[in-house]
């Protein structure tokens, strides 16, 4: 029903996460773009032909959005925390059949669908209401209308090989997982605190992994 789509780090400038990437998989991210009306713009580092890795940020060069921006990026305390580093805050699901999936989950549960296009590229999303998302362990759900982006993203040579994600309410969180097809996709562990953790190694033997507090 839904596949990892990709992983998405955090950052308040991009300069900083194009930084800390290249610090930490030794590789400068790929060129992104703006996320118009969105307030946010992307760098992206590519993990294979199916999944990559986004750097997001708010984007200055913008007006202030009318609505928060997207991963909870206005909220105070992740600012705070991505300040001190950049740092993984979220996953993407992607999936063939976006309408029939929130139209069963219902939009209380699923968000609603967004129409979002850049260039060659057009995609749908639904990104679950916050407070509803378990502090961004359920993902958002997208679906291509083009090739996927990461088809198209220069390799970096590393590859995510494990998705975790701890929480106090293991059974409300593999609910809501399996009820998007991700049961397989996600490992999950109870846990006092939220956590989401990526496991992630290079061709050559490398391993790097990136949490999320």
């Amino acid at each position: 029903m839904a596949e990892i789509d990709h992983i998405v780090i955090g950052a308040t400038t991009l300069e900083d996460g194009a930084r800390y990437i290249e610090e930490t998989f030794g590789v400068k991210p790929s060129k992104g773009g703006a996320h118009v009306g969105l307030g946010t713009h992307n760098l992206l580092l590519g993990l294979g032909a199916n999944c990559y890795l986004e750097i997001i940020a708010p984007d200055p060069g913008q007006v202030e959005p009318p609505h928060p921006r997207l991963f909870d990026l206005d909220d105070a305390g992740l600012r705070t925390m991505l300040e001190a580093e950049p740092r993984l805050i979220a996953y993407v699901a992607s999936t063939p059949t976006l309408e029939p999936m929130v139209a069963r989950l219902g939009a209380s549960r699923a968000g609603e669908i967004r129409a979002m296009s850049r260039g060659d590229y057009a995609w749908r999303m639904a990104f679950p209401p916050q407070r509803q998302d378990m502090e961004n362990l359920i993902p958002a759900l997208i679906q291509w209308d083009s090739e996927r982006a990461a088809k198209h993203i220069k390799d970096s040579g590393w590859r995510l090989t494990s998705l975790e994600a701890e929480h106090p309410d293991t059974q409300a969180l593999h609910g809501a997982l399996e009820a998007r097809g991700l049961t397989d996709a996600v490992k999950i562990r109870q846990s006092p605190h939220v956590r989401l953790i990526a496991h992630l190694r290079h061709k050559d033997g490398r391993e790097v992994t990136l949490t999320s507090a």
